[in-house]
């Protein structure tokens, strides 16, 4: 008799509400999911999400400025081609309100609100191994049971705020980025600190500087940024969309980021200084990720990399009048894109104002915050708001900051206390039937993030058809599988030079005592979809599937 025949554990409460699948979250992954296994599984399936309303990340992410850095006939679902030519996008990058409109929209269209419980916050998740369920209570005390447990909780939701001394006894108002207000902030006439500057600071920064009496920026490093060149979308471009969806999902598809264009088959170093720098002008008039796929060799080839470095470099203390602040802003200690650069619009630009301040926390560190702002090591600053652009938990926080636990009482805290370790991103050996959408270890956040969902949501669907077809019970990879994944995810990282980033939240290193690893596949999108499809077609291969 195997060990999962004879350990039990407690029965499951009776006033439990029993599914099929229970999955976690109502964004694009969630909903996605939910309409995979309801509509074209018959299976019967609940959505629990801790907000009042659908959208996920979208749902919280609602700063000023706050915008999409994939182009917007990209940021959508690509399965249903109806649902492609009944949705218009009206601007290139599109805004977070535009983003929840889409998406409630999508809610509407196929009726999922009925199996979505919103202002439902799952507390724990535990493996009953006797019943061969997941056994997950919500805060509010409510009680599931499911076959089958679905994180879709996104790689970014788990709200980074530093543990400075004193926040506490700050009197005036702070915010996170990532938790904004439903109502807004009103910052007219107001004192500003705003701490960060990766992408949400980036986009934060010009539109709170509008209104603001005074912003400060306190940057600890310095970000490439290039210029979105938003706008609304031509009639004629809409056109094409619409006549074109076909071969914009293939190229999606066919692309290591998933995003809707090529890379130039070209190095950097095909062409003479002259062209190269002509090169780098028109992708920079043209805006957006486009700029990183001028040359194949940008994320490969550190002399290649150096080149465009140097001319974003020289575009920021051309922009930035003052050039003390120049000299900040482009002082950048990583290679070009070894972080996903962000997109703005007059980010750089904001700093020619009068009313923004800029302060460098390598070289004056924060010390305290005081009841009336915030105290360096140098200098003092008064206060009325203070915004938190200080990112995210990535990755594994937000599956982290729920109480989950696998067979034997095996915490996912405890199993992933070296970092996360599981295989394709999709599943974790000691937690049969829980799988994981976008999780560590798959491309997720080095990708257009619904290419990316997509694909883990149609495999996970495939994946429990075919237990359902064949009289399988349970799923769940082996060690030695995970062992293997973990090293290929290494080596596809370290065959780039994305690890030179040292300050990357993909390596963990905005949050302290996180493990430094480097969590994303960065292989490419289109080589993991080979990947998890030659495991299909190979029976599973690393996966113990149980009658």
């Amino acid at each position: 008799m195997s060990a999962d025949q004879t350990e039990s554990s407690s029965t499951p409460p009776r006033t439990a509400e029993h599914f099929d699948a229970v999955i976690i979250g109502a964004g694009f992954s969630g909903m996605y999911q939910l309409l995979k296994l309801r509509d074209h599984l018959r299976l019967k399936v609940v959505v629990l999400e801790m907000g009042d309303g659908v959208g996920g990340t979208w749902h919280w992410n609602r700063y000023p400025g706050a915008r999409c850095d994939s182009e917007s006939h990209s940021y959508c679902y690509y399965f249903d081609d109806a649902l492609l030519k009944d949705w218009e996008w009206t601007e290139r990058y599109p805004g977070h309100e535009e983003i929840r409109r889409y998406l409630n929209h999508v809610a509407d269209r196929y009726r999922l609100r009925p199996d979505i419980r919103l202002n439902t916050q799952v507390r724990t998740a535990r493996y009953d191994v006797r019943d061969n369920v997941w056994v997950v209570e919500t805060s509010q005390g409510q009680r599931y049971t499911s076959q089958f447990l679905i994180t879709a909780v996104g790689c970014l939701s788990a709200a980074n705020v530093p543990d400075i001394p004193g926040l506490a006894n700050f009197s005036g108002r702070w915010v996170h980025t990532g938790q904004w207000p439903h109502e807004g902030v009103d910052f007219r006439g107001k004192r500003v600190g705003m701490i960060g500057t990766g992408s949400t600071g980036i986009q934060c920064a010009p539109e709170i500087a509008k209104t603001a009496a005074h912003l400060t920026v306190f940057q600890r490093t310095a970000n490439y940024s290039m210029p979105a060149n938003n706008g609304p979308l031509s009639a004629e471009f809409k056109q094409y969309v619409r006549e074109h969806s076909d071969e914009i999902r293939q190229v999606m598809h066919s692309t290591p980021n998933g995003h809707p264009f090529r890379f130039c088959d070209r190095s950097a170093f095909d062409v003479g200084a002259d062209e190269r720098e002509a090169i780098y002008e028109e992708a920079w008039r043209k805006g957006g990720l486009q700029f990183r796929a001028s040359f194949r060799d940008l994320l490969s080839d550190q002399a290649a990399n150096d080149t465009a470095a140097e001319f974003i470099k020289a575009k920021i203390r051309q922009i930035v009048h003052d050039p003390v602040k120049a000299e900040i802003l482009s002082d950048i200690d990583h290679p070009f894109a070894a972080k996903r650069p962000p997109i703005d619009t007059h980010y750089f630009e904001t700093f020619n104002r009068d009313n923004v301040e800029l302060v460098n926390l390598r070289a004056d560190p924060i010390e305290a915050i005081v009841p009336t702002g915030i105290k360096t090591r140098n200098a003092s600053f008064e206060f009325d708001i203070i915004v938190f652009a200080t990112g995210f938990d990535a990755l594994t926080g937000p599956l982290l900051r729920i109480g989950i636990e696998g067979r034997n009482g095996l915490r996912l805290a405890d199993a992933w206390r070296e970092g996360p370790r599981n295989y394709l991103g999709l599943q974790v050996p000691g937690f049969p039937n829980l799988f994981t959408i976008t999780g560590p270890g798959s491309p997720s956040v080095l990708t257009n993030m619904p290419v990316a969902i997509e694909q883990h949501v149609d495999w996970i669907t495939e994946c429990i058809d075919y237990m359902r077809k064949h009289g399988l019970s349970k799923v769940e990879p082996v060690e030695s599988a995970a062992d293997a994944w973990l090293l290929q995810v290494q080596a596809a990282a370290n065959a780039t030079l994305l690890p030179k980033a040292h300050h990357s939240w993909y390596l963990g290193a905005n949050v302290p005592g996180k493990p430094r690893v480097f969590m994303p596949y960065a292989g490419g999108m289109a080589q993991y979809r080979r990947l998890c499809q030659q495991v299909v077609e190979r029976g599973y291969d690393g996966f113990e599937l149980v009658a």
